[in-house]
């Protein structure tokens, strides 16, 4: 099965598709991933993308759309994209790009209320030694300020501000509402609530996709 994988910042995305990629035997990546592997292995896209993102720019969708192809074609059978596509533009891009192929079996949505997403992502803390990640009212530290895996410090990244998540979440809702409508329109959206005990998500996700 070819999945793609749709959610807000704080909705558990990447928990979520830990858990499908090991429990489905299906590989996974993100265009995240794919900007450290290329930049880590100073391949020709790799360099292409530092220039636009030194640059504080997007990395234009003819370049983020390589790297996906190039992955997805050693993966051909089966895999899950976490997060990408982020807009219509580049969904369009991926189907025309996979035109000779099976194309995307399922686009999963998982839904949270912004309110809720707020105050996750605004709650988090991350460990400056091991980054290990806590959050002040679901997991907090057993000592204020301190990690309790390596004893370091806990801090807030920048982008976890009430102002920059708000800003954040603007972006992503503006960019990703033509994308579902998009997906809908397909027929192969599964949406589902990701609000919830982890395991109660999960089951949600395996019923959407049987």
């Amino acid at each position: 099965m070819k999945i793609v994988l749709l959610g807000p910042p704080g909705a558990g995305k990447g928990t979520q598709a830990s858990i499908l990629s090991e429990e489905m035997g299906v590989p996974r990546v993100s265009s995240g991933d794919l900007f450290r592997d290329h930049q880590g292995r100073g391949t020709e896209l790799g360099r292409l993308a530092k220039t636009y993102m030194e640059r504080g720019t997007l990395v234009p969708d003819e370049v983020t759309i390589r790297m996906v192809m190039e992955w997805v074609d050693a993966h051909e059978r089966a895999f899950l994209l976490d997060g990408f596509p982020r807009t219509r533009g580049q969904a369009e891009a991926l189907d025309e790009a996979m035109a000779d192929k099976s194309g995307i079996d399922v686009a999963l949505s998982i839904r949270v209320d912004r309110e809720e997403l707020v105050r996750r992502l605004t709650g988090r803390l991350i460990c400056r030694g091991c980054q290990a990640t806590y959050h002040r009212t679901s997991s907090p530290p057993s000592v204020e300020g301190r990690c309790g895996e390596c004893g370091g410090e806990l801090y807030q990244r920048q982008d976890d501000s009430p102002e920059a998540v708000v800003k954040r979440l603007e972006v992503y809702f503006e960019e990703t509402e033509p994308l579902i409508g998009y997906y809908r329109q397909t027929g192969i959206l599964r949406e589902v609530d990701g609000e919830g005990p982890i395991d109660e998500i999960k089951a949600a996700i395996a019923a959407a996709l049987n």
